[in-house]
């Protein structure tokens, strides 16, 4: 009897060489840390499989644990991706609790922190990190790991210069959008005309199989498709812009 066993060497995709990795703050990592078992914020680990290099988005609470879980994992930490400048996302001050983050990650490796333009001198001022480690984007820039393309989408709103990052059918979205509700505009920089403009825009380009990986546990599952979400978050039930406003009460 032949052995039916099917030897033919496949050809790796892309997703083969896509190291991406979804760690949730107070669970996976600063487990003792209250705050961030409060906030519940997501990190994301994005890298390149053939050549180990690795990048951090949002790396917040603990960036000395969140190094250790790339070099476990047998990566290289070349780089840091910040959604926005919250603390909670980038460290910093949050009403008197001081976070870690980029600032001390860059204590641990010298490696450049990838912003939006609109955002950098709010980063600086809460972060303290020097100009010189950060590098200023626009809408559509590329950001490369190794060979895997990670492209910077600008979504003004939850704060001037917030972004959302989409790689391999994956859209990391940090607090513009989450799988129930959208990011808080009462804060300063906020403008909800803007994160409509975002929202109904900026991401309509984003395809329905795209899976949306939020910046925080907001909801029971920790990511969804992008159809799922147009289809049932309630952010997207307004026809036009007035109705998105009379949301806001304006």
């Amino acid at each position: 009897m032949s052995d039916s066993t099917d030897t033919t060497p496949t050809t790796p995709t892309a997703s083969d060489r896509v190291y991406f990795r979804q760690l949730l703050a107070g669970r996976d990592f600063a487990k003792n840390d209250p705050i961030a078992r409060q906030m519940v914020n997501f990190v994301y680990a994005i890298g390149d499989r053939e050549t180990g290099e690795a990048v951090l988005v949002d790396p917040a609470y603990a960036p000395n644990e969140l190094v250790d879980v790339l070099e476990a994992d047998e990566m290289t930490l070349t780089g840091a991706l910040v959604t926005h400048y919250h603390p909670d996302h980038c460290g910093g001050d949050m009403m008197g609790h001081g976070i870690a983050g980029v600032r001390e990650l860059l204590e641990r490796a010298d490696v450049p922190v990838h912003i939006q333009a609109d955002e950098e001198e709010w980063l600086r001022i809460v972060t303290e990190v020097p100009e010189s480690q950060l590098r200023t984007h626009t809408s559509g820039d590329v950001v490369m790991v190794g060979e895997v393309a990670v492209r910077l989408i600008h979504t003004p709103g939850h704060t001037p210069g917030s972004q959302c990052f989409l790689v391999d059918g994956k859209l990391i979205a940090g607090d513009t959008l989450f799988l129930e509700g959208c990011g808080r505009t009462d804060l300063p920089g906020g403008d909800p005309a803007a994160l409509y403009e975002s929202l109904t825009r900026r991401l309509a380009n984003i395809s329905d199989d795209t899976v949306l990986f939020p910046g925080h546990m907001y909801s029971a599952e920790p990511s969804a498709p992008m159809g799922e979400t147009r289809k049932h978050n309630y952010v997207f039930a307004p026809r036009n812009a007035t109705e998105w406003m009379g949301m806001f009460g304006r």
